[in-house]
């Protein structure tokens, strides 16, 4: 037998009974009945004790459920007093309460169906209980107070144990019927049990030395409280007090009549009056039957209405959350791409700059450079190529073929004297200096490297400037704009005037656009921008991914993002270094240039202005434009003086092969498979282009430029992620200005991100801090 029992927890319909049958006993007009029957229960609820005692119900009923006690803790039988009718049959009850005597007012008391061993004594305290049934229980005896139930009119102890009755219930002169198995009784003996009732009741009188009086001269109501036990016990008590005062009786008896009467008036009084207002009640009842019809029709066409609409809202929200989904996922898509494009464009560049560092070192160290070139090369291409050595080719060629070789030699006296007409500045350069013009595109270089440094005062300042301005009158604003271009007019006046006699500043000047014109160092800030715009996409799209609680490939984003760190960091590290390369570079054209000559940095500033595009001088000189085109979109415009120097076309790379384009110096192999492929692509489009007729002979056609190819540009986010707005996650009002590094995230504005020493997204340390500008 196991020592603890689990408690059996009811089920959902039969709790939901249970609630209902609470709620129907504490309605206003309710019955006199509590009625939790079949609702599994292990004990009596203290709210059903609590029930009882307020509203004094009169009936409990609490048959087939899995009672094992009546009296659960913390309660008190003096809760159940006004019961007068108890049914706890098709229970697990092992035992009555021992003070179940105090529920004075019972009159059914029904455990049938039960597991009961015994009856406490004190059931002989229910002097009204007039039905005991104990059928189907283990009783084996029966206790002698049950002679004291002095108005029991029905006992059943039917299939149970007791083979013997109490001849105190030979007391109970009330008993009408009592039930029992007869072939299993010895006392009294099974032919008087098997008689019946009376002769039960007599055998068990006869044995007590009691007279026997059938039970219904003992069923008339108590006249007198102190003869009741004598008027129980003899019945010839009363006849000889009615004899010796029946003058008393009389008079009496003529009261009870009259009492009789009266009481019989009221009576039918208060049935009218009752009839009368059961009517009324039933009209009532009626009518609330129909308002509570209509109320639920109703509420039941607003449900209706409700579960359509938010089954409709749910499945809006379904595929707007998919679509969302599938937007992210394109968007994660291309972040990953161009992250791809931007590393091979990184490798190519890092592959480059360290060949452009090995040939610049190689000048560095040699007194005078030459470069050999064969003769069949024309004048304007080797001039073009010591230009671009100094200004425009940071990313040289790695290697070339035997037949043209860049080497580096002392020189003779021929060449030195050639080399020092190249870097001094002939008397016509000197007369067609465009002075003005010179000198208003130094000032204007010179201002647009100032903003660049105070671009980040100058963007606080501005706006409470525009509130200002606007706050202010008409007048004031003209008055101020006059004075501020006739201040800018001075201002330009002298600055000019000090560029044409300061060679210092002519010097910034040139330094500034110098800087502008590095190839090199543009395009290390193009792939800043552009890793800023991918650092801000991917902070906005794991921000998105919070609000719709998708966790899926985080761990994708992060390592995107470390990645584009990373790469930032780099580039930030080779846009410092190519600046001190450039800085060293005008350190030499200074020292080797005459320090008495006039204007020598204006006509440097002259020279680099005029200076034409890369691929414009490659065509020029005899490249294809769609060829040219084509290196460009590849990234592989360093190898454009090799494939001019060889005069290759886009018919000769159809015939070329891997080995051929590695022979000429192209080192990377995937990019020599892509050159090839998008030449075979482009001739393949021109050949399945249909031929225009020919103009008749000496007929001019005009003729429009052929439009480029365009670079491969990072595709622009969905629309989604572009309207929303990357605003700081410390005070959600402006937008974010900073990256974080080295974690890469773009999350908080300038004034916020001051006092931050982890970032509030990711918990890292936050290494260095950068400010980005949004375009307007």
């Amino acid at each position: 037998m196991p020592l603890f029992f689990r408690k059996r927890k009811p089920s959902e319909e039969a709790r939901k009974r249970l609630e209902y049958q609470m709620c129907l006993a504490k309605e206003a007009g309710a019955d006199d009945i509590l009625d939790i029957s079949k609702c599994e229960l292990s004990e009596i609820p203290f709210g059903a004790f609590a029930t009882c005692k307020v509203l004094q119900k009169k009936v409990l009923i609490v048959h087939t459920n899995h009672l094992t006690s009546l009296l659960p803790k913390s309660c008190s039988l003096l809760s159940l007093a006004t019961i007068k009718v108890l049914d706890l049959h098709d229970n697990q009850l092992t035992a009555l309460p021992d003070d179940i005597g105090q529920l004075t007012a019972l009159q059914v008391l029904n455990v049938e169906r039960n597991q009961l061993t015994y009856l406490p004594r004190s059931i002989g305290n229910l002097i009204q209980l007039q039905t005991l049934n104990v059928k189907d229980n283990r009783l084996k005896e029966l206790p002698d107070t049950l002679g004291e139930l002095r108005s029991l009119r029905t006992l059943d102890i039917s299939e149970s144990e007791i083979q013997r009755l109490p001849q105190m219930l030979a007391h109970v002169r009330t008993l009408e019927t009592l039930s029992l198995d007869a072939s299993s009784m010895v006392y009294p003996p099974q032919e008087v049990c098997g008689a019946g009732t009376e002769a039960i009741q007599q055998f068990l009188c006869k044995a007590s030395g009691l007279e026997y009086y059938p039970p219904s001269q003992y069923l008339l109501p108590v006249l007198e409280q102190d003869g009741a036990e004598n008027s129980r016990d003899s019945p010839s008590g009363p006849t000889d007090r009615f004899s010796s005062e029946e003058i008393d009786w009389q008079n009496r008896f003529s009261d009870y009549e009259k009492r009789k009467e009266q009481k019989m008036l009221e009576k039918l009084e208060f049935e009218r009056r009752l009839e009368l207002g059961q009517r009324e009640h039933a009209q009532l009842l009626q009518q609330s039957n129909s308002q509570k019809d209509e109320i639920l029709q109703t509420v039941k066409e607003e449900q209706s209405r409700l579960e359509q609409g938010l089954s409709e809202r749910q499945r809006y929200l379904d595929a707007e959350r998919q679509r969302l989904q599938e937007q992210l996922k394109q968007t994660e898509q291309n972040i990953s791409n161009r992250i791809q494009k931007l590393l091979q464009e990184n490798q190519r560049q890092k592959k480059s700059s360290e060949i452009l560092k090995s040939l610049e070192n190689e000048r560095k160290y040699s007194k005078n450079t030459l470069i050999v070139l064969p003769d069949c090369l024309p004048r304007t291409f080797y001039q073009f190529t010591l230009l671009s050595a100094v200004y425009e080719a940071p990313t040289s060629p790695p290697s070339l073929p035997s037949p043209v070789v860049i080497g580096f030699f002392n020189l003779g006296q021929p060449d030195r004297i050639r080399m020092e007409q190249l870097m001094s500045i002939t008397q016509e350069e000197t007369e067609n200096l465009r002075r003005r013009e010179i000198a208003s595109a130094m000032q204007q270089m010179l201002t647009e490297s100032c903003n660049s440094r105070l671009i980040q005062m100058a963007y606080e300042s501005q706006r409470q400037n525009l509130v200002q301005q606007a706050c202010s009158s008409m007048a004031e604003m003209d008055e101020r704009f006059q004075q501020i271009l006739s201040w800018q007019q001075m201002d330009q006046n002298k600055a000019i005037c000090q560029i044409l006699q300061e060679s210092a500043m002519q010097k910034a000047a040139f330094e500034a656009l110098q800087v502008k014109k590095d190839l090199m160092h543009r395009q290390i800030r193009k792939q800043i921008k552009l890793i800023e715009t991918e650092l801000l996409q991917l902070t906005q799209l794991e921000l998105k991914r919070k609000s719709l609680d998708t966790e899926a490939l985080q761990e994708m984003i992060s390592e995107q993002r470390w990645v584009l760190s990373s790469l930032l960091q780099q580039l930030l590290k080779e846009k410092t270094q190519r600046e001190e390369e450039l800085r060293e570079i005008l350190t030499e054209l200074e020292a080797k240039s005459e320090t008495k000559q006039e204007n020598y940095w204006l006509i440097q500033y002259q020279r680099l202005l005029n200076q034409k595009p890369l691929s414009l001088k490659l065509q020029e000189e005899g490249l294809e434009r769609q060829l040219v085109a084509l290196l460009v979109e590849l990234s592989a415009e360093h190898y454009l003086p090799i494939f001019a120097h060889h005069r290759i076309s886009l018919d000769m790379l159809s015939r070329m092969g891997p080995g051929d384009l590695a022979k000429v110096g192209v080192s990377e192999a995937g990019l020599r498979h892509q050159i090839l492929r998008r030449a075979q692509e482009l001739l393949d489009a021109t050949r399945a282009r249909p031929e225009l007729p020919k103009p008749p002979q000496g007929e001019v056609l005009p003729t429009a430029p052929e439009e480029l190819p365009e670079a491969v540009r990072p595709s622009a986010p969905c629309a989604e992620l572009e309207a929303q707005t990357s605003e700081c996650v410390v005070c959600l009002e402006r937008e974010a200005q900073m990256i974080f590094l080295n974690c890469g995230h773009v999350c908080c504005c300038q004034q916020c991100c001051q006092p931050l020493r982890t970032c509030p997204l990711c918990r890292q340390d936050i290494a260095q801090r950068l400010r980005i500008y949004h375009s307007r």
